[in-house]
């Protein structure tokens, strides 16, 4: 079981501006979250399925919904079944697309429906966890953030659009942030791309976002970390020509995920 030494933060005000100052102190220790079969996919838009526009989206693991076929569209897997695709809109999943009505050489949607029940169990874990640090709205700062378990405060969102996210797990790779809120997740903002970057042994497998409502990742952004969303995931915007990217999962519990000209990466275990 992978653990993690939680690193202490101190809140300074400098011209306005909250940020994140380290000191090292020994904290209580969390395991990563119990993903099971949920760990396999890149994606999941539950009974809602999923909707890709653009030539250059490429899933690297597996995809799934446990709507009909036909909700899933602009996608083919490597097995030869294409979604609903058309010249301009067709994304790659190198791996297999799940879903409950499984056209002729898919696959049956009990996959996806362990998938749903596994994502479920690991947002009620990652909710439960005793909130750390409560830290400000805004996660982007120009000091780097210790491992730890951050909930948002107010509203309850978190937003990462001022300048970019560094996580620093500090030479420890199993170092784990867990990010709360009850509310929304929104990465950038239209024009003014963010990332989430990781430094000193960080891994994207190690970052978690329960999202209470819906996350956003805008255009040309690069985000890190699994996203399970009670309400929806968009990534990216209607016409946009450039890449974003995530490494880590976009996972919806009740609504769909959408994506525009999207890399999304499947984390080692």
């Amino acid at each position: 079981m992978n653990t993690m030494k939680v690193v202490g933060i101190g809140l300074l005000i400098l011209g306005g501006a909250a940020l994140f100052s380290q000191r090292h102190t020994q904290q209580k220790i969390y395991p990563r979250p119990p993903l099971g079969t949920a760990a396999l996919f890149g994606t999941c838009g539950d009974n809602a399925g999923m909707t890709n526009q653009g030539t250059l989206t490429v899933i690297n693991g597996n995809i799934t919904t446990t709507a009909v076929s036909t909700s899933m569209t602009g996608f083919h897997d490597t097995g030869g079944n294409v979604y609903t695709e058309t010249p301009l809109n067709k994304g790659a999943v190198n791996g297999t697309i799940y879903t409950a009505t499984a056209p002729p050489g898919s696959v049956p949607g009990v996959v996806a429906a362990q998938c749903i029940l596994d994502m479920q169990v690991a947002f009620n874990y990652l909710k439960a966890l005793p909130g750390v640090y409560t830290a400000t709205n805004e996660l982007g700062s120009a000091v780097p953030l210790a491992p730890g378990v951050y909930k948002a405060p107010g509203a309850g969102n978190f937003t990462i659009t001022g300048v970019n996210l560094t996580l620093d797990a500090g030479g420890d790779a199993n170092a784990v942030w867990v990010f709360q809120m009850s509310s929304s997740l929104t990465v950038g903002a239209p024009g003014l791309p963010r990332s989430v970057m990781l430094i000193r042994r960080a891994q994207a497998k190690n970052v978690f976002w329960q999202v209470g409502s819906a996350a956003r990742i805008e255009n040309r952004c690069h985000m890190v970390g699994t996203i399970i969303a009670y309400a929806g995931i968009t990534i990216s915007t209607a016409g946009e020509a450039s890449l974003t990217t995530l490494v880590g999962r976009a996972l919806s519990l009740h609504a769909s995920v959408t994506m525009v000209n999207t890399v999304i990466t499947v984390p080692g275990q």
